[in-house]
C-alpha cells in the first residue's frame, strides 16, 4: 500500500525530513526506525508462529489466496449462488421448470422458477 506516494513524494519527504531533524539527530532516528520496523517484523512472524502452531499441520495446507478479501466479489457469489438454487430445482418440480442457462439474468431464472405472478415466499418473523 503506497498511499499514492511516489519516489518523487517520498524522496521530497526525506530531503525536508533531514533538513528538520538536522544532522546530529538524525541517526538516532533512524535507529529508531530501524528497530520499530524490526518490531513489527518480529510481531507479524510471532503471530504467523502461533498460528502454526495453534492449527497444527492444515495451516501450511491452507490456500491463502482463496480467502483473500481482495477476490471478494459479493456480485459473483450472489449470482452463483442463485444459479446453483436453480439448476437443483428441476429435480423437485419437474423438467418444464428447468431454467436456460445463458444470457438470462438471476431475476428472470427466478421469474420463471417461480412462475409469472407468483409471489415468492416471505417470512414476517425473519424481518
Amino acid at each position: 500500500m503506497s498511499f499514492g506516494l511516489t519516489f518523487d513524494k517520498i524522496l521530497i519527504i526525506l530531503v525536508i525530513a533531514v533538513f528538520l531533524v538536522g544532522p546530529e539527530r538524525l541517526p538516532g532516528y533512524a535507529a529508531q526506525l530501524a528497530r520499530l520496523t524490526r518490531s513489527l517484523r518480529d510481531l507479524a512472524n510471532g503471530a504467523k508462529d502461533r498460528m502454526r502452531e495453534e492449527m497444527g499441520p492444515e495451516f501450511d495446507e491452507v490456500d491463502w489466496a482463496k480467502l483473500d478479501p481482495r477476490k471478494y466479489d459479493p456480485r459473483r457469489i450472489i449470482r452463483d449462488a442463485l444459479l446453483d438454487e436453480d439448476a437443483a430445482a428441476p429435480a423437485i418440480a419437474g423438467p418444464a421448470a428447468a431454467p436456460r442457462r445463458g444470457s438470462a439474468t438471476a431475476y428472470e431464472l427466478r421469474q420463471r422458477r417461480l412462475g409469472r405472478g407468483a409471489v415468492p415466499p416471505f417470512d414476517a418473523e425473519a424481518t
